[in-house]
């Protein structure tokens, strides 16, 4: 487990979600450690935890599959690569930031990170059953959190809440169809 977070950790640039796609392949695809619906479980659950996503997503998965020492075991190894360049980053950094070429190389990261972390939105969309009915509900949580300021909290609430509403009137919908049916 280690080394399998430790590789998702070292060829992933862009950190948190653009590690998704990467985590899906070895975790669910490959390793076969969880399905798609869990795996959709955990990113949730990370992403509202808090602290670091990627940690969050390698601690839960190592938890479920290892208990507590899996969930240090996936976190160590997610969070190792990337120390390590970080500090060999550091130590060399100033003296080769001026120089054209590695300047061109960061901005040349730069969109295949955006790429990255927009692959997993797509990806969570579809498992998330987003469709034309319910497509504006994330739009409008997204608004009113960047364009109004409202703490993502109150969101959560309000969407449970709704989602609870919502869930006992589909519920009650279903049992007066299934009376008519009986009669």
């Amino acid at each position: 487990m280690f080394w399998t977070f430790a590789k998702i950790g070292t060829f992933t640039l862009g950190g948190g979600f653009a590690m998704v796609p990467l985590m899906e392949s070895e975790i669910v695809d490959k390793k076969r450690w969880l399905t798609k619906e869990e795996f959709l479980d955990v990113i949730i659950v990370s992403q509202s935890s808090p602290g670091v996503f990627a940690v969050n997503m390698a601690s839960h998965v190592g938890y479920k599959i290892g208990g507590k020492w899996g969930g240090v075991v996936g976190s160590l190894g997610v969070v190792m690569p990337s120390l390590v360049i970080i500090l060999l980053i550091a130590m060399f950094f100033q003296q080769f930031k001026s120089i054209r070429w590695v300047e061109k190389i960061f901005m040349g990261i730069r969109p295949a990170v955006v790429a990255l972390i927009a692959a997993p939105v797509f990806t969570m969309a579809k498992s998330a059953k987003l469709n034309k009915h319910n497509f504006w509900i994330p739009i409008v949580a997204a608004l009113l959190i960047k364009c109004l300021g409202v703490s993502p909290i109150y969101i959560i609430i309000v969407a449970a809440l709704a989602g609870f509403v919502y869930g006992r009137y589909k519920h009650k919908q279903a049992k007066q169809d299934n009376q008519q049916l009986k009669d």
